[in-house]
């Protein structure tokens, strides 16, 4: 049973918690980092809500750099402030630096042979498939509680990037204060 889709959430975690709960999240993965954090968040451990996730990932996906390192940071922050932060941070980098490496003197000495492109390949398509996944059951509390309020936002947003080609960033200008002022509005 997915004990997260009911919100409910675990007590704080301790540093030695977040650093392993994100070294696992590092050690899971390749590519494909969102879908393992969020069971270990919402489902495994617990420590946050399924709305709680989905508004973290938004502010993380707002600020500059990689989503997950942003996430491991504000989870990490959240509950224990910097010492959390850091640990966070140190444990989702542990794993992928020191298999980075090895990939890259592996894909030096091997890269021009067609079985270990093919194997790069097979890699790239099952962390789609995982990241397809995760966006589904996210989208589910949006749907679920705010998505006709959302849908104007995201029609206008979608229609202005997609269509008209306006830079992401004007757009998340303009939306961004309106839809937190109707966000605000509607919750009175």
């Amino acid at each position: 049973m997915d004990l997260g889709a009911r919100g409910e959430v675990a007590p704080s975690p301790s540093l030695a918690a977040l650093f392993t709960g994100f070294l696992w999240v590092s050690m899971h993965a390749f590519g494909g980092v969102l879908p393992w954090a969020r069971r270990m968040l919402v489902e495994n451990r617990r420590w946050l809500a399924p709305d709680e996730f989905v508004e973290t990932l938004a502010f993380c996906q707002f600020l500059p750099g990689p989503n997950i390192v942003n996430m491991s940071i504000a989870v990490g922050g959240k509950f224990r402030g910097v010492p959390g932060a850091l640990a966070g941070f140190l444990g989702l980098m542990a794993v992928p630096f020191c298999l980075v490496i090895a990939v890259g003197v592996f894909y030096a000495h091997y890269g021009d042979n067609p079985g270990v492109r093919g194997a790069f390949a097979g890699v790239a398509a099952a962390a789609a498939g995982l990241l397809t996944a995760t966006a589904a059951k996210m989208a589910m509390p949006m749907l679920e509680h705010r998505f006709v309020k959302a849908a104007p936002f995201l029609a206008v947003a979608f229609v202005a990037v997609a269509i008209i080609r306006i830079p992401l960033h004007w757009v998340i200008i303009v939306l961004a204060p309106l839809s937190i002022a109707a966000s605000w509005r509607w919750r009175k």
